[in-house]
Formats: structure tokens, sequence, C-alpha cells
């Protein structure tokens, strides 16, 4: 069964989404498997409707990590991205996402992508069912609030 997975603004790492209650909804850690609410006032993202600025058109998120878990056979990432300079995060993007926009794809970007796709591959998820795109569901399911 497909999962969706979340970031939450201001939260590290990623969750899973377990429960929506009222105005509320019931995450997961990935990280530590410990459950929270995240509230009406928390910014959630499907990380199935993140894209990345190309030279074309963006990227949903879901191919880049594809691509990234591609590259790398399915283990978590060889670049440390926590000591890596700017030039070696832009050098080591552009080997799966070659077309990607220099000018819009910051340093920071480029580390909280290998920090998800580290976290993802650790947990085991399924990137092909668990990354789709929402298509505009709305994850939190909060009518109209915000």
């Amino acid at each position: 069964m497909s999962k969706t997975i979340l970031a939450i603004s201001g939260k590290p790492g990623l969750y899973e989404l377990v429960s929506r209650g009222k105005g509320s909804l019931i995450v997961e850690s990935l990280t530590d498997h410990k459950r929270m609410p995240a509230f009406a006032s928390d910014r959630v993202t499907s990380l199935g409707d993140i894209a990345m600025y190309t030279e074309e058109e963006d990227k949903p998120l879901g191919e880049i990590l594809k691509a990234m878990r591609d590259m790398e056979g399915g283990k978590v990432s060889s670049l440390n991205y926590k000591k890596a300079s700017g030039k070696e995060l832009s050098d080591y993007f552009a080997k799966f996402v070659p077309d990607f926009d220099r000018d819009r794809v910051h340093s920071s970007d480029i580390k909280k992508l290998i920090q998800w796709y580290n976290i993802l591959i650790e947990a085991g998820v399924n990137f092909e069912e668990d990354l789709k795109p929402t298509n505009g569901d709305n994850v939190d399911d909060r009518e109209g609030q915000e």
C-alpha cells in the first residue's frame, strides 16, 4: 500500500501520514518512528508534490530521487552533504540532473535533497509508489484552514 511522505516546515526529517484528525494530521517520523500531530498552522507538503527547477520544465522530486537512487545503486549518498562545498554539491547534483537550473537551485536545496534521500533509503521507502504526485489532493484535508 502506498504511503504519503511529508515534509513539515520547521521540523527536521520526513514523516509518514498515519491518520487524519479534526484540525490536524497524525504523522510518524521516518527516522525515530515517534508519532505527533501536525496542526493547521504547520506548513505540510507531500514529497510527491515537490518539483525542482530545470532548464526546460520543473522535474518532480520523485523522478530526481529515483535517478539519484539509480546512480547510488540504492545506497545512501556517497557525498557528505554536511561538509561539501557549493561546487561539490552542484557537480554531484549534475550527475543525475544535468539540466538543473543553476540560478534557481541553491546549495541548500541540494543539501536538503540529499538529506531527504538518505532518510528515504534508510527507511526503505518505495520510490515508485510512495512519491507519486497527489494530483492536487489536499494532504491535510483541512478545507479552508491555513
